[in-house]
């Protein structure tokens, strides 16, 4: 027996995707090496991080270690379960959205409330939000398989769904986590069967109304034309995205070196989180980018090609969910990187995978340990095993 129990990790272990294991955990430990040299220089600097160049270093392992432990934890978990507690854990991701807002509860920085403060570190409920949209409207779109032809049936209900959880968001404001939530839940409803027709007018309207949010809000007008023109004000609104710039312009081909960096030391604000690739750029080079947009692109690819895999099977939740987590690293990192090269509005969302973050590390790992898990149920399907 003790043999057996032996053999079951090990098995599990020789029956996954090996080509997305090894891309995600190269860009899990790039990004702390990348972390820890893009935050030093604050960190020696900063009251609160005890003057440690090793503050941020320290914190993002042990993020990475709870992330690889809950992803081991989520490994085990099987597909039927998580879609019997979609909804359930949708409602706990509204409820801590909601709960974020309250004043004395929520955690103020630079005029947003985004975090709930846990003592030792501050959980984010927009990231945990991700993986419950993804998990959620996988479990909805099967549920309205037989009605996906009907605006009323199958789109008004999850419209209602996504409208409150962006009202919480916008409320924070956090109009990254808003955009990247409603490419998960508006991909999940396409690829399960709304109508072309009916996408196209609704991708319409999206835009209609991101262009409205983006007028009445002088705070998100400001970032549109700074990113726009980011030498017109230099030192104001396009401030990030210019020193963004110079370290691209300064890296070239090859990079300055690992820790060689001049726009981290106080001149990139955010350089550990949202500008991370910046820093990448600037010491890794051209070739150092290019790597990291080819493993998330590897990524993205595998996640689809097991939820192909997946309908291949007749497993319509496992496949929705695995192209779900596919839409959210994509979209995310195509954002950031965007953001980091100009090509984009500037917003506060992180590079997955690889920025500083707890509660987005944490969502990142137990989502692409479910995507291993995925993997890992149709091998034994298709090896005429049982689950």
């Amino acid at each position: 027996m003790m043999l057996n129990a032996l053999e079951t990790p090990r098995r599990q272990l020789a029956e996954i995707d090996y080509a997305l294991l090894w891309s995600v955990l190269l860009l899990l430990f790039t990004g702390m090496v990348m972390v820890y040299s893009a935050s030093i220089a604050i960190a020696e600097a900063g009251r609160t991080t005890g003057y440690q160049p090793t503050y941020y270093l320290t914190r993002h392992a042990v993020f990475l270690s709870i992330g690889l432990i809950a992803a081991a934890v989520a490994f085990q978990v099987p597909l039927s379960l998580w879609q019997r507690y979609a909804p359930l854990l949708f409602m706990v991701g509204v409820a801590l959205l909601a709960i974020v807002l309250i004043p004395g509860i929520g955690k103020d920085v630079n005029g947003a409330r985004r975090w709930l403060p846990l003592g030792f570190a501050n959980l984010q409920p927009s990231e945990l939000m991700k993986l419950f949209a993804v998990l959620y409207a996988a479990d909805y779109t099967v549920r309205k398989i037989n009605v996906m032809h009907d605006l009323k049936q199958a789109f008004l209900p999850m419209f209602g769904a996504m409208a409150v959880v962006g009202m919480l968001l916008l409320k924070e404001p956090d109009f990254g986590a808003f955009v990247v939530i409603i490419a998960i839940a508006m991909g999940i409803l396409f690829l399960g069967g709304l109508k072309a027709r009916l996408f196209a007018l609704l991708i319409v309207g999206l835009l209609a109304a991101f262009a409205v949010l983006i007028i009445v809000s002088p705070y998100r007008r400001d970032r549109v034309f700074g990113f726009m023109d980011p030498w017109a004000d230099a030192f104001g609104r396009g401030y990030q995205l210019s020193h963004s710039l110079i370290a691209f312009g300064r890296g070239e081909l090859f990079g300055v070196g690992l820790g060689a960096s001049v726009e981290k030391l106080f001149y990139l604000p955010e350089a550990h989180t949202d500008f991370l690739l910046a820093v990448i750029a600037e010491e890794l080079g051209f070739f150092g980018v290019l790597a990291v947009i080819a493993l998330f692109a590897l990524v993205v690819q595998r996640a689809f090609a097991i939820g192909r895999q997946s309908v291949q099977l007749d497993r319509l939740y496992p496949a929705l969910v695995a192209m779900g987590i596919g839409i959210w690293i994509g979209v995310q990192s195509f954002i950031n990187m965007g953001v980091n090269m100009g090509l984009l509005p500037t917003k506060g969302l992180t590079l997955p995978l690889m920025s500083f973050g707890g509660s987005g590390i944490l969502a990142n790992c137990v989502a692409l340990a479910i995507l291993l898990r995925v993997d890992w149920e149709n091998r034994q399907l298709m090896r005429g095993g049982k689950l």
